[in-house]
């Protein structure tokens, strides 16, 4: 059987109510999840200490939740890992920048073969209050970057997470990429405002 196919077949079985399947389900699709996570990884520096396999952990934590295996196909279960992923990362560069206010707690260095992230901690903190105000205006939207930004996915896997045509991905991609660049490249109000 295709991994597609095992995978399927094993959301369908833990959908039905079999939890023992989950650690199945993700000794199939750790390799992906560990692509994506890297992926994820390298686009922002600082917290050394949230390697891949962290961060791989920190996502099964997250989608073994009993509210959350409801997964319909293999691309809604990637898309539901991506805004998992994207959802440990802010909670740990949110983290890094208490952390720079004094929270007095010293970070543990992990050894990690990957590279660091390439941005800060706080453009991914702008990042994310920019997808939150993104999502008020198009949850689909907000589910095209996660797919794509987060997940890795390309615009075919995206329509099948998000069960719309692939046009509609791409011009979902286009409009919130343009308002993502637009609301990032915006100059910061002035304090207390």
């Amino acid at each position: 059987m295709s991994e597609s196919g095992e995978v399927t077949r094993l959301l369908e079985t833990i959908r039905s109510g079999d939890r023992r399947q989950l650690d199945r389900l993700f000794d199939v699709v750790y390799g992906e999840l560990r692509r994506l996570a890297r992926s994820n990884r390298r686009r922002w520096q600082g917290n050394r200490t949230l390697n891949t396999t962290a961060l791989i952990h920190e996502v099964y934590l997250k989608l073994a939740s009993p509210e959350r295996l409801d997964w319909q196909s293999r691309a809604h279960f990637f898309g539901t890992a991506a805004r998992a992923m994207r959802q440990v990362l802010i909670n740990y560069a949110e983290r890094a920048r208490a952390a720079k206010r004094g929270s007095g707690e010293e970070d543990l260095p992990l050894e990690e073969e990957d590279a660091p992230f390439s941005g800060s901690t706080e453009d991914a903190l702008a990042l994310h209050e920019a997808l939150g105000k993104l999502e008020q205006l198009s949850e689909r939207q907000c589910r095209v970057v996660e797919c794509r930004f987060f997940a890795g996915m390309d615009v075919a896997e995206t329509a099948e997470a998000l069960d719309v045509s692939a046009v509609t991905v791409k011009r979902d991609w286009r409009a919130a990429s343009a308002w993502l660049h637009r609301e990032l490249s915006a100059p910061l109000p002035p304090p207390g405002r």
